[in-house]
């Protein structure tokens, strides 16, 4: 290399090195100032892409934890009125129970009262935890995303089906039961028996209110407590309830008035809740735990009117306005006029609801009562009886039957209660169980992430302090050099000295 005024190359290369090692000093001060290798692309453009999505995986799986903790809080405040509701079961059977042997000598109608106070109060809690008819909140498939999947759509979630998790007393088959005596109406010849896949036993239901019609289709697998629980999901709304009495046959109680009239399925091979199937349509018109007797009005353009009485109150109803033919009436018009006339007068206890059979109906009530027709011919006849119901003849309420077979029925019911009840329990715990399974996994992978993550992103502090060590000496030196190079061109003056 030849001597020059020029270039001093020497300084140059050492300007280089000064500004590679100022680089290295102060890339070495901002990992150790920050914690992190990796401050910008630059340092690890690969490393900072594997390292985010680390990051990511962690802040999913983090709130997915808030997210499966939410859950669980959600399923143990559900858990806690399902043990409640279990407690007052419990109780039930208790009152049930007590009335239902023929030795009980206190008052049956006070065991009721308890009794139908633990149904509301089983309604107000179902109700309360989401369970309920008029909060259904609850009763979904809850899906809880925790993340660590495959995918969002794959192995992220966690989920519990409790669209089928009703715990009112409609839900559970206690509407309508009762401790009080009375006994249940029960139909059909099938002890225990169950609705064959793909078949379906109809059933229509009168109340005051009209009428209602519904039916239970077999499915792969039904038990006969499956298809009551699918039964009484409809009977609840109207205030029924469907249980298997002490010999297995379906039994219907109600407080109210009602009928029942069942369309069996289509062969006896079929089966059924209520026949072996292939038979006559079975039809019971009697509350059996009400007063009651059947009546008929007559074909008539004009007749009587007849008096129904209760004690103190009497209602008057003409048979010309329930003639449907004469007037273009339907019968359930018909029975409208007859218990819009009886709620007028304050007889809000007794019933007119439909038999099934034409023109005739049942009126039933809590109390004793009577109906006569004043004059004329036609009108209303006796159950069994040909032509109107004789000028001045009174036609008396049959009493109610009260051989207890109704509490028998009510220990059947909630002893089904209890085991439909265990169900949604058995969801329930299985779901808390299943998210505090996932929350765990959850928490492991946040370590585990946050470890690899580390292990790319973060700073060695001990390596990058002897760096900055080194840096500092380079830089020291670079500088000594870089003053050395800057000199040398001086020494060629004194070749120019004479």
């Amino acid at each position: 290399m030849s001597i020059s005024f020029q270039t001093n190359i020497a300084s140059m290369i050492a300007a280089v090195n000064l500004n590679n090692n100022n680089n290295f000093q102060t890339n070495t001060i901002e990992q150790l100032t920050s914690g992190y290798r990796i401050n910008n692309s630059g340092d690890d453009a690969a490393g900072l892409a594997v390292a985010n999505g680390y990051a990511a995986s962690v802040a999913e799986l983090t709130q997915g934890v808030l997210n499966g903790n939410q859950g669980v809080n959600t399923l143990q405040i559900i858990d806690g009125g399902l043990s409640n509701i279990s407690t007052m079961l419990n109780r039930m059977q208790t009152l049930a129970t007590e009335s239902a042997t023929t030795t009980f000598t206190g008052n049956r109608a006070t065991l009721n009262q308890e009794y139908q106070t633990l149904i509301g109060e089983i309604n107000r809690e179902a109700n309360n935890v989401g369970l309920g008819t008029s909060n259904a909140t609850n009763a979904a498939a809850i899906s809880v995303f925790i993340g660590g999947g495959q995918s969002s759509t794959n192995g992220s979630a966690v989920n519990i089906n409790l669209t089928n998790g009703f715990v009112n007393a409609a839900a559970l088959g206690l509407t309508g039961t009762n401790v009080a005596g009375a006994s249940p109406v029960t139909i059909g010849n099938v002890a225990n028996g169950t609705v064959a896949d793909g078949f379906t036993e109809n059933y229509t239901v009168n109340t005051a209110a009209g009428s209602s019609t519904f039916g239970i289709t077999g499915q792969a697998g039904d038990t006969a407590a499956s298809q009551l629980a699918r039964l009484n999901a409809d009977l609840g709304t109207l205030g029924i309830s469907a249980s298997l009495d002490s010999s297995g046959k379906l039994a219907f109680s109600s407080p109210s008035a009602f009928s029942v009239s069942v369309t069996p399925t289509a062969a006896a091979a079929d089966g059924g809740l209520a026949t072996v199937g292939g038979g006559a349509a079975i039809t019971n018109a009697t509350n059996t735990s009400l007063y009651s007797t059947t009546m008929t009005y007559t074909q008539a353009d004009t007749g009587p009117t007849y008096t129904i009485t209760e004690g103190t109150k009497t209602a008057n109803i003409s048979t010309t306005a329930l003639n449907p033919i004469g007037n273009g009436a339907s019968d359930s018009q018909a029975l409208e006029t007859i218990n819009a006339e009886l709620q007028a007068q304050g007889i809000t206890d007794i019933q007119a609801v439909a038999t099934g059979t034409a023109h005739d109906f049942s009126l039933q009530g809590a109390q004793s009562f009577t109906a006569v027709a004043n004059a004329g011919a036609g009108g209303l006849t006796s159950t069994g009886t040909t032509g109107g119901l004789a000028n001045g003849v009174t036609a008396t309420s049959i009493a109610p039957t009260t051989t207890g077979n109704g509490a028998l029925t009510a220990v059947n019911a909630v002893t089904a209660a209890v085991q439909l009840l265990g169900q949604v329990q058995g969801t329930v715990g299985a779901g808390e169980n299943d998210l505090n399974y996932a929350i765990g996994l959850a928490n492991s992978q946040i370590t585990n992430f946050s470890a690899t993550e580390s292990s790319i992103r973060d700073a060695d502090v001990a390596k990058e302090a002897a760096n900055l060590t080194k840096a500092q000496v380079l830089e020291q030196a670079s500088v000594a050099a870089m003053a050395q190079a800057n000199s040398a061109p001086q020494v060629i003056l004194s070749l120019l000295k004479t």
